[in-house]
């Protein structure tokens, strides 16, 4: 999997502005929204990682000063992403780490990214609140019932079996 392109589709869905910078050390997805902006390095290790990440955030500040001079308030959530597909167990703690380290930008560092989910996971931080709704095998109008328990079963039986929406309506204000 091309980190850099999950990283981007996943940016662009979540309304970002994404383009690609090529860095000193390497290729940066760089995005930004009305609130934010931030980086998006990729290290082939973990080692890597942790051995280059302060590094590569410097470079990536000083090319992109004169427009964070400008940006205003959003100057003030600039974020620098720090992923690797390396799942090395010893240093994965060591790269959470990363994300306590508050000069400069706010982090967000993870190890293992290797799927498309990894990838969603690690950017949640930056993404809107999402909820997945619940589906599965459910009997509808049993939790349709459920939920208008104030609402007379006569009026609920008739909605539910097409009775035309006067007929409902007259159930209604018989009961009411």
């Amino acid at each position: 999997m091309d980190i850099f392109t999950q990283v981007e589709i996943v940016l662009r869905d979540a309304q970002y502005e994404t383009w690609t910078w090529a860095g000193s050390a390497g290729p940066v997805t760089c995005f930004e929204n009305a609130a934010l902006i931030g980086f998006v390095h990729v290290f082939d290790t973990a080692d890597a990682l942790l051995g280059d990440w302060k590094a590569n955030q410097q470079v990536a500040l000083a090319r992109h000063a004169a427009s964070l001079r400008g940006a205003g308030a959003k100057a003030w959530n600039v974020y620098s992403v720090l992923l690797t597909p390396d799942q090395d167990p010893r240093r994965g703690r060591d790269i959470e780490r990363i994300e306590e380290d508050f000069s400069l930008t706010r982090k967000i560092a993870r190890a293992s990214v290797t799927t498309t989910e990894d990838v969603e996971k690690a950017l949640l931080p930056l993404l809107s609140i999402r909820s997945k709704p619940l589906l599965g095998a459910s009997n509808f109008e049993t939790r349709l019932r459920t939920r208008l328990k104030d609402i007379p079963p006569d009026a609920v039986t008739a909605f539910l079996n097409d009775t035309s929406p006067a007929e409902v309506a007259r159930i209604l204000g018989a009961t009411s």
